[in-house]
């Protein structure tokens, strides 16, 4: 009997954490998965007593569903999508719906939405971020694709999503793979959140040599005020988990981070779209670097660095840390909507970034105070070109780049690198420069390649070349 709202394929912890969070909230859910013995055991143990279906057959499983059918697939992203899709189509009928989960890469999205659009189905790419408790309690959902599919999901996807003063954190994002770009920008941030949080980590545990009693201490002060976040409190939760010999739990993590390619691809798009995406870059090539252990453990004994700098003004330092995290966090923010404006104008999506920001207030994994200042400056300056062009961000800004910049002469002179702090600051730097040395650039690529450049006192788009060589040289339009 056909009697499920919606369907779900793949019961890993975040797949069956969606179920039952679906489930809560009054609707029918039917599940499956390739290895059948999960679907049971999931059934038997946490589904036990909930409106929830097992199915063995994707035949079964099918024809479990009310018309139109809306499967989700929570599978891994790439081929795994493709198989599933193929999979489904013989027990599929025109209007069906399939959802993707998981983290596809937009322009998946998009080929998959143009080829299932040519057979009648319709498809979307949801961006589901906030981890695994996020998926059972309330994530940031983002979904794109088919727009005739958006109304047959709205009620399910806003009834489970996170909700910031009474508002769900679920909105259309556009056609197309829309929705999926947004998830991978949101995680280019991620990647530069974290980034930033663990230079200031260093700095103070490292630069200022406090203990990790007293970082617990500063960061649950820092969750306080403007940059309340989860991933600060997240921080300071695991700042005071101890090892079984009483030593912190983070001391025996090694440092080598992983990635599953999301920061890396906000990266490639950035310099496909020609927009300065420079922190989170920066962000991702930290962790390249951190991969890098063997080679940092020896050049460690060999390379020369700065003795280390003693301040006996701590008081001063943490709030100067504290400024260069906060602005370099806005940078980040900053250059991520740039990059998204881009995109959208490019691929016509008509992205609402009031509403992407209203989307990652709550349930993801970027969620912070400030969120609330960026959908309010959309609001205010819907065409709005930068975030650091409004009257809150400029402000918050030059309150504080004074520390922001002390931070890091601290951290040069102590030998710690700060990538991404240093990225947003040059980043700052160069977009209030009314002149660049540009300039120069482009007369070396006309001197050796005849490319060409325009003039100050020539309207734009009048392109010269000179013969550099020739001290008397002529200029040709």
């Amino acid at each position: 009997m056909a009697d499920s709202d919606i369907g779900l394929i793949g019961l890993a912890v975040m797949g069956q954490n969606l179920v039952l969070n679906i489930a809560d909230h009054g609707f029918t859910v039917s599940v499956f998965n390739r290895t059948t013995s999960k679907v049971d055991d999931f059934i038997a143990g946490p589904a036990q007593g909930k409106s929830i279906h097992g199915a063995h057959t994707l035949e079964a499983f099918c024809q479990s569903l009310k018309s139109p059918r809306r499967i989700m697939l929570m599978v891994k992203a790439g081929q795994p999508v493709d198989d599933f899709i193929e999979q489904l189509r013989p027990y599929l009928e025109p209007g069906d719906i399939i959802i993707d989960g998981g983290n596809s890469l937009y322009t998946d999205t998009q080929r998959r939405v143009d080829a299932l659009a040519e057979q009648g189905l319709l498809y979307l790419g949801v961006g589901v971020s906030g981890g695994e408790e996020g998926a059972r309690h309330g994530p940031s959902l983002m979904p794109g694709g088919n727009p005739d599919a958006w109304p047959a999901v709205r009620d399910i996807f806003q009834a489970i999503a996170a909700r910031v003063d009474g508002e769900a954190c679920c909105q259309w994002m556009g056609k197309g793979g829309a929705g999926h770009y947004v998830k991978m920008v949101h995680n280019g941030i991620e990647y530069g959140d974290m980034q930033l949080i663990c230079e200031a980590y260093q700095l103070l545990h490292e630069g200022l040599q406090f203990p990790i009693t007293h970082l617990q201490e500063i960061f649950t002060q820092w969750n306080t005020g403007v940059l309340d976040s989860y991933l600060i409190e997240i921080t300071r939760d695991i700042l005071g988990v101890r090892d079984d010999d009483g030593e912190p739990l983070v001391y025996k993590v090694l440092d080598t981070a992983g990635q599953k390619g999301t920061g890396k691809w906000t990266g490639i798009n950035a310099l496909e779209s020609g927009v300065p995406l420079t922190l989170i870059g920066e962000a991702v090539f930290a962790r390249f670097l951190s991969a890098l252990k063997t080679q940092r453990v020896a050049a460690a004994d060999i390379l020369p660095g700065p003795k280390p700098q003693v301040t006996d003004d701590h008081s001063t330092m943490i709030k100067n840390i504290h400024d260069a995290l906060y602005a370099s966090k806005i940078i980040s923010y900053a250059q991520g909507f740039m990059l998204m404006a881009s995109t959208s104008e490019e691929k016509n999506w008509g992205l609402d970034f009031g509403n992407i920001a209203l989307v990652w207030r709550g349930g993801c994994i970027i969620r912070s105070r400030f969120l609330n200042n960026i959908k309010q400056a959309f609001e205010k300056t819907p065409q709005l070109e930068n975030l650091l062009l409004d009257d809150f961000f400029r402000n918050a800004i030059d309150d504080a780049q004074t520390g922001w910049r002390r931070s890091i002469q601290f951290a040069i002179s102590s030998g710690l690198p700060t990538p991404a702090f240093s990225a947003a600051l040059a980043f700052y730097d160069g977009y209030r420069c009314a002149t660049l040395p540009a300039n120069l650039l482009q007369a070396q690529r006309d001197y050796f390649g005849a490319h060409t450049y325009e003039r100050v006192d020539k309207p734009r788009g009048e392109f010269f070349h000179s013969d550099w060589s020739n001290p008397d040289c002529s200029t040709n339009s």
